[in-house]
């Protein structure tokens, strides 16, 4: 594996690469970074397929500028790494955020992405808005939509507990929580402006949901899977999109939770291999 820095306009991207094949593009979600992807990347490039999971702008290693968060912009950002790594045609899979952010670049640049995977997220503007008295089963997945989008109080009231406010999540969203590379993460949004980075994804949701309204009128032509975790979204995922891709299939990981790639990596990879493989065919 190798890491790869480059800089588009004002701001450094980084991603990890394995393999030497088609390329296929991982975006992971928040709290999360490249590192979501570890065990994915192996089995991907033992099938002959180069693997590059990115660190989305103001993640991980990637650069934390004050705007760009909206998926239009944060898809754009991640369209031009790939032609900087010299691939004009690529497959994505994207987590949780990444979802949201897989989705945009699928919508914007079709001629660009061949196949994309999707996997435990619903997408602002294409699922409906949650009730505001959910339930405590729902309410838990859902919580963090309306506080994060708060200006300045998520900021003040995690200043120094970012482990905390990041483990809670960790536990309550997880279901093999031992598989979650937790510290890694904590670390890397605790550090200066990555929690603050984190929040400007949410901060621009309605701005995605505007954008998504476009994009909604134009359903993706190329093939698309959908999966969810057993203990997470289920078939949210696949519901969510079952309008607005014309080539659809889906599933869902049992004994998982939302982290699915570290939780049941084995599972997923046997669902996600067969579809990016067909590609071949």
């Amino acid at each position: 594996m190798w890491h790869r820095y480059v800089r588009i306009d004002d701001t450094r991207l980084h991603c990890a690469i394995l393999g030497d094949g088609e390329p296929v593009l991982l975006i992971p979600g928040w709290p999360q970074t490249w590192y979501a992807w570890r065990h994915v990347m192996p089995v991907l490039a033992a099938n002959g397929f180069q693997a590059i999971a990115v660190d989305p702008v103001g993640s991980g290693h990637s650069g934390r500028p004050d705007t760009g968060y909206d998926t239009g912009a944060a898809a754009a950002m991640l369209h031009r790494l790939m032609r900087a790594l010299g691939h004009e045609r690529y497959q994505v899979v994207g987590h949780d955020v990444g979802m949201w952010v897989g989705y945009a670049l699928a919508s914007d640049q079709p001629d660009a992405v061949s196949r994309l995977a999707l996997t435990e997220a619903v997408i602002p503007g294409l699922a409906p808005a949650p009730g505001l008295f959910a339930p405590l089963a729902e309410n838990i997945f859902l919580w963090h939509f309306m506080f994060n989008q708060v200006r300045d109080l998520p900021e003040f009231l995690t200043a120094g507990r970012e482990q905390g406010y990041l483990e809670f999540i960790f536990d309550t969203w997880s279901f093999r929580r031992d598989r979650v590379a937790v510290d890694v993460y904590t670390r890397a949004y605790a550090s200066p402006g990555g929690i603050r980075a984190g929040f400007a994804y949410y901060r621009a949701i309605p701005e995605t949901i505007r954008q998504n309204a476009e994009r909604a009128k134009r359903p993706l032509a190329m093939p698309v899977l959908a999966v969810g975790a057993e203990h997470a979204t289920a078939d949210a995922p696949i519901a969510t999109l079952r309008p607005h891709a014309s080539n659809l299939r889906g599933g869902i990981v049992a004994d998982c939770g939302h982290f699915i790639m570290e939780e049941g990596p084995e599972e997923f990879a046997g669902q996600l291999l067969p579809f990016l493989l067909e590609a071949r065919a």
